[in-house]
C-alpha cells in the first residue's frame, strides 16, 4: 500500500516543482484558457503543489485564483511563491462547492491516487462547479489501471486511472463539450525517471 497525497507531496516540496518545470504543456493549456477567460475570472486551481506554474500565471494575469491541496508543505511553498492567490488546505474526495462557483477549474494531475470511484466522483464535481460558459483544464497520466503499486520520485504510491476514451465520456456524460485533447510525452527531471504519456483534456460547460 502507497503512502497518501498528502506523506508523498509533503516530502517531495520543491523537488516535484522542479521535476515537473519542463512539462511545457501546463503553460500552453493555461495561455490557451487565458485567451478565454473574461477579466477577473474566479478559477479553482485543485491540487495546485506549489502554485507553479498554474497559480502564478492565472494570479499574473488578474484572475482570483483559489488553490487547494493536501499538502501542508505545498501550501506553505504556495502561499510564499504566489501571494497574491489563496491557497486552502482541502481534500477532493471530501471538497464540496455550490453549483456554478467557477469560471474554471484547473486539475492536473491530482486523480492519480484517488480510486475509480473517486476520480469518477470528482469528474462530476468539476463539471457541477463550473458557472455556464466554464472551462475545466484536466491533466492526468490515461491508463486502464486500478490500486496498482508503483514508485514515484522515490515515494511508493497507489495509483488509478481510466482510458483516454472513459476520460472523454465520462465528462461529456456529466454535461461538458470536450473542445481540446491531446497526449504529451514527457520525461521528469528525477533521476531513475521514466516517461509518461499525460492526457490534457480541455471541456466547457454549455451556456443554457
Amino acid at each position: 500500500m502507497g503512502l497518501s497525497a498528502a506523506e508523498v507531496f509533503d516530502a517531495l516540496g520543491r523537488d516535484y516543482e522542479k521535476a515537473f518545470a519542463g512539462l511545457s504543456a501546463q503553460r500552453e493549456e493555461i495561455d490557451w484558457l487565458l485567451t478565454r477567460l473574461p477579466g477577473g475570472a474566479r478559477v479553482l486551481d485543485v491540487g495546485c503543489g506549489t502554485g507553479r506554474p498554474v497559480a502564478e500565471l492565472l494570479a499574473t494575469a488578474g484572475h482570483q485564483v483559489t488553490g487547494c491541496d493536501v499538502s501542508a508543505r505545498m501550501l506553505d511553498i504556495a502561499r510564499e511563491q504566489v501571494p497574491s492567490a489563496r491557497f486552502e488546505s482541502a481534500d477532493l474526495r471530501t471538497l464540496n462547492y455550490p453549483p456554478g462557483s467557477w469560471d474554471a477549474v484547473v486539475a492536473f494531475f491530482p486523480l492519480l491516487q484517488m480510486s475509480r470511484a473517486e476520480i469518477a466522483s470528482a469528474l462530476v464535481k468539476f463539471a457541477d462547479w463550473l458557472a455556464p460558459g466554464g472551462y475545466l483544464l484536466l491533466a492526468t497520466v490515461p491508463a486502464d489501471i486500478e490500486g496498482m503499486d508503483i514508485i514515484f520520485m522515490g515515494q511508493p504510491v497507489t495509483v488509478s486511472s481510466y482510458p483516454r476514451e472513459e476520460f472523454q465520456r465520462r465528462l461529456t456524460e456529466a454535461g461538458l463539450e470536450i473542445v481540446r485533447d491531446r497526449i504529451v510525452e514527457f520525461l521528469p527531471d528525477y533521476p531513475d525517471a521514466i516517461p509518461e504519456r499525460d492526457l490534457f483534456i480541455a471541456a466547457r460547460k454549455p451556456r443554457r
